[in-house]
């Protein structure tokens, strides 16, 4: 267990309790978590979660930004939804850039893991830009992030990070129910 890996387990647990309270203060706290597991990810060849923390890093940066605007605007940072149409568009999209990095991942590194490796990578991005952009379905991308990334991190010795994503699901679901309350208020307003 390094101590890089439990500080970084620690920033992402505060990380996402925010998130899920519509904090804007969960950005520095995602900055310097993202930044570490980098580093932690690299050191155990998953590559795919390695580059993932570097997409990380400059997406939190554009959802701060996103954030603050909708915030100013409103008074609160407002929960939107995907029509039906873009949710298909999206589980298309996660399906060959699923298959495609996987199949990049295999062919072109020594990954360990890497198709399983590259759908968690590969649906975190997808999660983490739709929540940039503060789409409920985010957390249902996420939800299924922790169910694929728990397994991993346990076969890979990652124990702060398997606990950590445990956690993370039951965030996620807070989550979930949390920002469909928000959706919910916010519609109801005249």
């Amino acid at each position: 267990m390094s101590p890089i890996e439990v500080t970084a387990a620690v920033l992402g647990l505060v990380n996402v309790i925010l998130v899920v309270r519509r904090s804007l203060w969960n950005y520095p706290f995602a900055l310097a978590m993202v930044s570490l597991y980098c580093w932690v990810f690299f050191g155990e060849k998953l590559y795919s979660d390695a580059l993932l923390q570097i997409f990380f890093f400059v997406v939190n940066l554009y959802g701060w930004v996103n954030w603050a605007r909708s915030k100013s605007a409103t008074g609160q940072v407002r929960v939107e939804v995907l029509s039906d149409r873009a949710r298909l568009g999206w589980v298309a999209a996660c399906a060959v850039l699923i298959i495609g990095w996987g199949a990049a991942m295999h062919h072109y590194t020594d990954a360990q893991f890497p198709y399983w490796d590259g759908a968690i990578a590969m649906l975190s991005v997808v999660a983490q830009y739709l929540q940039s952009r503060r789409y409920l379905e985010s957390w249902v991308l996420w939800i299924l992030v922790d169910l694929l990334a728990v397994p991993l991190f346990a076969v890979k010795g990652l124990m702060p990070t398997t606990i950590l994503y445990t956690i993370f699901l039951s965030l996620c679901v807070w989550g979930l129910s949390d920002w469909a309350r928000a959706r919910t208020r916010y519609r109801q307003r005249p």
